[in-house]
């Protein structure tokens, strides 16, 4: 989705290719495009891209015009590069709760300790958001960009594990950043898609 989310707000011609989540991303088709059976896996210039972090780099680079990117030299490039590559810190995390709350099917194997921890870790993300957010729209001054895409779609997951209503600034960029025609275009068809999150998955531990 973060891929898919750049790619409309860069205004490019692209194919989506959807693929199930099953063992066809272990095909030998797929690991042609990505050798780990990972989504994404980009095609462009005669070959396969693949890593989010890096797909995102090569395409605000090979689109500069957009403006979505910063680039080496630029005075925002080093806080550019790091909330990029700070959504996957927040990623981690979400995939650790998604683990314990969707994958595991016997309650017996999930934890509560590590549910607990976890989504205390978003928590702290968000904190690191929000700080940064203060007197800023978006979380660079000179505007919108690819790093916006990166922290808010790990967010747009996120939420469904931590609560963001308790960070006032955070909360009035994700729903500037969501707003956007391209987040729009990037979100699942309503009833015609599978969702991996059916409902939000707060607090088990205070249950009982």
């Amino acid at each position: 989705m973060r891929t898919l989310w750049l790619l409309h707000e860069l205004g490019v011609a692209f194919e989506l290719k959807t693929w199930p989540f099953d063992k066809t991303l272990r095909s030998a088709e797929f690991l042609a495009l990505n050798p780990v059976g990972r989504v994404p896996a980009l095609e462009m210039d005669g070959r396969s891209y693949w890593e989010t972090g890096a797909i995102t780099e090569i395409l605000c680079e090979r689109f500069p015009v957009a403006g979505l990117g910063r680039a080496p030299g630029h005075p925002e490039r080093a806080d550019w590069l790091i909330y990029v590559h700070f959504a996957e810190t927040i990623s981690q995390h979400i995939a650790a709760l998604t683990q314990q709350h969707v994958a595991l099917f016997d309650d017996a194997m999930r934890s509560p300790v590590v549910m607990k921890i976890e989504a205390r870790r978003i928590e702290k993300c968000y904190e690191a958001v929000e700080a940064r957010l203060k007197g800023r729209d978006y979380l660079l001054d000179g505007g919108f960009s690819a790093a916006d895409i990166s922290v808010g779609q790990a967010i747009y997951m996120a939420r469904h594990f931590a609560r963001i209503t308790p960070y006032p600034a955070l909360v009035a960029w994700y729903d500037r950043i969501t707003a956007r025609p391209g987040f729009v275009a990037s979100t699942p068809i309503p009833d015609e898609e599978v969702r991996l999150y059916t409902r939000d998955y707060y607090a088990p531990w205070e249950a009982g």
